[in-house]
């Protein structure tokens, strides 16, 4: 018969000081390693929300960007003729656009940051459902006219309704702002694309747009597109171009973050194992009482690594319960693949959940380990003598 759970936690709410304490250590870290696969997690969804699935994105051969990306009108007039581009109330869903970056004032603080400015078409806002006015109204094609995404107009100088923003020596009067959810094209400034191609002084487009008539039809365009010799150009699914923009910047916020977590989870681990080692040398007399009543070797160390888990489970609570608010923090940073700065809101998912929990059960069980093989290898008599 094995010692009841109820043994394992009465031992912790009796010693409510130390495991009060021993668990904040633990919290710390399963705080830090929540927060750190939050951030990198609304990074990769708001990259992510950015594309569709049913549109195709046509860039320059060999370019990871649409900043490094080159189409020239003659391709983009051959990108347009495709027959698997859907067909909307204006026509043909397909939409040749123009990025470029500027450098502007943030409110407030002045300091300059990054901006993604995108020349589109009309086709453009068919093309991102998920883009909507919020204020205002939008551009008239033709004219200096541009609206701005949301996060934008919030956090740069001259972007709000109503205002004027200078850049490549013309004044830009801002007629509306959108918001795009969570996507990253809150973070840019959509203009009429000739307007904006004259004032660069730039003649070609950046990329290509398109909706599918059958999502499925991808793979016969990409082919198609990609060894026409007239064309050196890539054919990437938008959602897929888009999830490949968050990899870098992800990908290194995490391994940042497991550096930090590991130091401090070291020092909880410790922290975890003296408590435990303590555990074990005030309650010989229990052990020496348990086994004398019938309690196997296994009993005694299924109970050790059971409160260790339980002293796990309560870091785990105690430190989600601050990493829960951060839902509601909004960041910015660089998007190093664009070098525009992009906004993000740390996200909790079920799978963070899930992966914290380990971690935290992790710990207690790693820090439990040697103090309840010790205590399950107590010889018999030398218990009993401290009855």
């Amino acid at each position: 018969m094995p010692i009841p759970i109820s043994y394992s936690y009465r031992n912790l709410l009796a010693r409510r000081l130390t495991t009060f304490l021993t668990a904040a250590g633990m919290a710390l870290v399963v705080f830090v390693f929540a927060a750190v696969l939050m951030l990198a997690e609304g990074l990769r969804q708001t990259l992510v929300s950015t594309g569709s699935y049913d549109n195709a994105m046509v860039l320059r051969a060999g370019t990871e960007t649409e900043v490094q990306s080159v189409l020239d009108r003659n391709q983009a007039g051959i990108v347009a003729s495709q027959p698997e581009i859907a067909t909307g109330k204006e026509g043909p869903l397909v939409a040749s656009e123009a990025i470029i970056l500027v450098n502007l004032p943030r409110r407030g603080t002045g300091q300059p940051g990054n901006v993604m400015i995108r020349g589109v078409q009309p086709p453009s806002f068919a093309l991102r459902r998920e883009v909507r006015l919020a204020q205002g109204r939008w551009f008239n094609p033709g004219s200096n006219e541009i609206v701005a995404g949301l996060q934008i107009a919030q956090r740069y100088q001259g972007a709000g309704l109503g205002e004027t923003m200078r850049f490549a020596m013309r004044d830009w009067r801002v007629v509306g702002v959108f918001d795009a959810g969570n996507t990253g094209f809150n973070s840019e400034i959509w203009g009429d694309v000739e307007q904006l191609l004259q004032a660069f002084r730039r003649t070609a487009f950046s990329s290509a747009t398109l909706r599918l008539r059958d999502p499925e039809a991808f793979d016969g365009l990409k082919a198609r597109l990609e060894s026409d010799p007239r064309l050196p150009v890539q054919v990437r699914r938008e959602v897929e171009f888009y999830e490949a923009q968050s990899r870098r910047l992800a990908d290194f916020i995490r391994l940042l973050g497991l550096v930090l977590t590991a130091i401090f989870g070291l020092g909880a681990v410790l922290g975890a194992m003296i408590t435990m080692y303590a555990q074990v040398g005030t309650r010989i007399n229990e052990i020496g009482t348990m086994r004398a009543l019938g309690f196997q070797r296994h009993h005694i160390l299924i109970a050790f690594l059971l409160e260790a888990a339980l002293l796990g489970a309560l870091g785990w609570i105690i430190g989600m319960l601050p990493a829960s608010l951060l839902n509601f923090i909004t960041l910015s940073t660089i998007n190093w693949s664009s070098f525009a700065e992009i906004t993000f809101r740390f996200t909790l998912t079920p799978e963070i959940l899930l992966k914290s929990l380990a971690f935290g059960l992790g710990m207690g069980l790693v820090g439990g380990m040697l103090p309840a093989l010790k205590a399950a290898r107590l010889p018999l008599i030398d218990a009993l003598r401290a009855v």
